[in-house]
């Protein structure tokens, strides 16, 4: 992921170099709804709607958990502009972004005959959320925006049934629509409305391939502000 990142600047910077009418850089503070689609736990066992060993899929709807999460994040960017109507940038968010503790009680019955309980939690940070965008300015203030998104997720877990997840980069797009304000020295202001929809990913357990978690697909809407000074 820090590959990535580090591309993507290395080649902004190659092309403002040559080709840019102008340099610009900024911070942006975004406010989001993040949605698992499909988000649900796969494991072979006894469990408490299934006694018997076959395969079993608990989904968010099934326990009574909301897929959904809200988020504040705080980003930069850097940017160049090839003409007067089209620019590239990166944007970059320097902190993590952490998920609600999601809590999973399995019931079994052990060898010795007694029911017993278990109890499984599991949460995940999203880390290097990075965007790599084209920005068309459809008049002198609307501008349209399109770019392509990498972030790491990061499973933090206690499961009481053993083994632990891994992490796993997700990949997809985001697209915006925004107004842009010119002020002076150089300095601009900038309201924007933003969608992002990442792929699908399916982690299986490290120490038992039998059990997985997945989502089919993760997306979010958004809206954020950003300052920025162009050179």
């Amino acid at each position: 992921m820090k590959k990535f990142l580090i591309a993507a600047v290395v080649l902004l910077g190659s092309i403002s170099l040559a080709n840019a009418e102008r340099f610009s850089i900024g911070v942006t503070a975004t406010g989001a709804v993040f949605e698992a689609d499909g988000a649900s736990e796969i494991f072979s066992g006894d469990h408490a709607s299934n006694t018997t060993s076959t395969k079993v899929t608990k989904s968010t709807d099934d326990e009574g958990e909301d897929a959904e999460a809200g988020v504040l994040m705080g980003s930069i960017f850097v940017e160049a502009a090839l003409t007067d109507k089209v620019s590239v940038g990166v944007n970059y968010v320097p902190h993590g972004m952490d998920t609600e503790t999601v809590e999973n009680v399995q019931n079994f019955t052990p060898a010795t005959g007694r029911d017993s309980k278990s109890t499984n939690t599991v949460k995940v940070e999203f880390v290097d959320l990075t965007t790599v965008y084209a920005l068309a300015n459809l008049n002198d203030n609307i501008y349209a925006k399109v770019g392509y998104v990498e972030v790491e997720a990061i499973t933090d877990e206690n499961l009481q049934t053993g083994g632990s997840y891994g992490n796993a980069d997700l990949d997809g797009y985001t697209i915006a629509l925004g107004y842009n304000m010119d002020l002076a020295d150089g300095v601009f202001a900038r309201i924007e409305a933003n969608y992002m929809e990442l792929d699908g990913v399916t982690i299986k357990n490290d120490n038992d391939a039998t059990k997985s978690v997945k989502a089919d697909g993760i997306s979010g809407y958004g809206a954020g502000i950003s300052i920025g000074k162009s050179f």
